[in-house]
């Protein structure tokens, strides 16, 4: 495509998309403290209560700005919350546009935000560099800051949330798909799926998209995901997704393939197992659990356009992130986990039965229990979870039924394996990336 007619068509859509892509919600204005001589000791502690500025924060491959939020009360190691503007808007624009700051005061955690310095002023979501991990861009930037935040405030690395709205929201796929061992979870406002906007003609802007027409089976979504970070058999963040069934900017249709895309990653059925209406016009599905931190949430609202987001909506996200809770907030992982395994075998084949016993003091909501299978052993069917891959490091995932493990409470869950002479249990396992005792 001519180098011109791309400059015009950006020219055209930049005003379309500052005057109906997102307008801020009404706050008052507060002004950006930056010390300058904070430049040259970027480890040191900012100002609370406050949006400061950090530079020199680490690698940067796109010259994002980072501005940060530290409460007075932040707790000890703190969790994270990254937001992420929309086009047009900036850092400063997310921080006086929604109220995360004010709830950050309340439940003591950090807020962090990147601010583009693009012309368009939309994140990177379209590039080859942004959709893998490591690969420049600005993913890469926004890493860097986390880990800059991590080490001067020694936050907690297993509490680590992305949101975001509009091109934000399309950045939170995409961070969590980048880094699914930095995030425990994300929620995006009227987004797309991740890689859903890739292009390789260095457009910034995907037509097809954004219109709602690119479409894929949930495996395939899932591929574009895990092919970000090839070999990760880690946990994957947990997502809550927001859309208005009248977007005309970013169609509603890339609602449920967002929903196709992060059940399949996390495992778990596109039936929900819970449907609800929190709020007049809304409808609230829960995927692979029935509780406030399920493995994927996904709230439509009826007749709602493409600036959805509104006062009250952060409070929700922080209900799903777990955060709405004085000082450290639990985590949906147990404290403690037990498993036991015992295995009928057979000429060149096995049974495995495997209980997993929640030990910890906090409800488990949506589980998935790692192993690694005795060399020469391939899983050829199982019940109780879903099992990939078939051999090596496998991870069992909760079904609809058995989501959640109370307090004290078990789950048994089995497979049948082929083996070619080792039919051994696995001999150590995790739940939710906690080690497990056995026996």
């Amino acid at each position: 495509m001519p180098a011109a007619f791309l400059a015009t068509l950006l020219a055209a859509l930049l005003p379309l998309l500052a005057a109906t892509v997102f307008t801020a919600p009404a706050a008052v204005a507060r002004e950006s403290a930056h010390d300058p001589a904070r430049d040259s000791a970027p480890e040191k502690a900012v100002p609370t209560a406050a949006l400061t500025e950090v530079t020199g924060f680490g690698t940067n491959p796109s010259n994002l700005r980072m501005y940060l939020y530290v409460p007075e009360s932040v707790t000890p190691n703190p969790a994270v919350v990254v937001a992420v503007h929309w086009c047009t808007g900036s850092g400063p624009d997310m921080y006086n546009g929604t109220e995360y700051d004010t709830l950050a005061d309340q439940y003591g955690f950090i807020v962090l935000y990147p601010s583009v310095t693009r012309s368009s002023k939309c994140f990177d979501v379209s590039s080859p560099q942004a959709l893998r991990r490591g690969g420049g861009s600005d993913p890469v930037g926004i890493k860097s800051m986390i880990d800059w935040v991590t080490r001067t405030y020694d936050a907690d690395t297993g509490r680590v949330f992305a949101t975001g709205i509009s091109s934000g929201a399309m950045m939170t796929n995409v961070l969590l798909g980048d880094y699914p061992d930095v995030f425990a979870a994300g929620a995006a406002f009227s987004g797309v799926p991740f890689a859903c906007f890739a292009t390789t003609d260095g457009s910034e802007w995907n037509s097809n998209c954004s219109g709602g027409t690119v479409t894929h089976t949930p495996k395939e979504w899932g591929d574009l995901v895990r092919n970000a970070y090839p070999g990760y058999s880690g946990p994957r963040p947990r997502m809550q997704i927001w859309h208005g069934t009248e977007d005309d900017v970013l169609r509603y249709p890339n609602f449920g393939e967002q929903i196709k895309q992060w059940t399949n990653v996390q495992g778990v059925s596109q039936t929900p197992a819970a449907t609800d209406t929190p709020q007049s016009g809304w409808i609230r599905t829960r995927y692979g659990g029935t509780g406030d931190q399920a493995p994927v949430e996904a709230i439509s609202l009826q007749g709602v356009g493409h600036n959805l987001y509104a006062h009250g909506m952060a409070s929700r996200v922080l209900t799903f992130f777990g955060l709405d809770k004085s000082g450290p907030a639990p985590q949906p992982q147990p404290g403690a986990c037990k498993v036991t395994a015992a295995v009928n075998a057979w000429n060149t084949g096995l049974t495995a039965s495997v209980t997993i016993t929640n030990t910890g003091t906090t409800t488990v909501s949506g589980w998935k229990l790692g192993f690694t299978l005795p060399a020469g052993q391939t899983v050829t069917g199982g019940w109780g979870a879903t099992y990939t891959p078939s051999s090596g490091s496998v991870t069992a995932a909760n079904v609809s039924y058995n989501a959640t493990i109370a307090p004290g409470a078990s789950v048994s869950i089995g497979y049948q394996a082929a083996h070619g002479g080792n039919s051994a249990a696995p001999a150590a396992f995790t739940l939710n990336g906690t080690a497990c005792a056995t026996g």
